[in-house]
């Protein structure tokens, strides 16, 4: 079992249960992953973005790309919203290691959000942090 203790969480963004973040900016929603997921993934070593123009549905795999890989595992990356994606983070590609820096500032795509009231599917600070201290019991 890990401490969490340590991990940062940013007020003013939402969190799915999967362990992505979005930042919501009008109708668009920059998406990473968050201190909870780069924490137990370790070392991050490949990032497989989505490809532009395809379509993400929310609480779903990224299809047909979007992964994370690390010295450890191997993770899907989810959408928190349904929509088009608009944009990846090309830097991140080529060094993915700075998810493991700061996965907030880090960002990995954009996706046009579809339908606003998916936002109630999606956790504020405190609920998410409750959701990951009940999953290191």
């Amino acid at each position: 079992m890990s401490d969490i203790s340590g991990l940062h969480f940013p007020d003013g963004l939402k969190y799915t249960r999967t362990h992505e973040w979005a930042k919501i900016e009008g109708d668009v929603a920059i998406v990473g992953i968050t201190a909870y997921a780069t924490h137990h993934l370790t070392d991050i070593v490949y990032l497989e973005p989505p490809i532009v123009g395809e379509r993400a549905e929310q609480n779903k795999e990224l299809q047909p790309e979007g992964a994370v890989e690390s010295v450890k595992a191997s993770t899907p990356i989810y959408s928190p919203f349904s929509g088009e994606i608009l944009m990846i983070n090309d830097g991140l590609v080529d060094s993915p290691e700075k998810l493991n820096e700061d996965p907030y500032t880090n960002w990995i795509y954009k996706v046009k959000i579809e339908d606003g009231s998916e936002i109630k599917n999606l956790l504020d600070l405190e609920p998410y942090r409750k959701h990951c201290e009940s999953e290191e019991h």
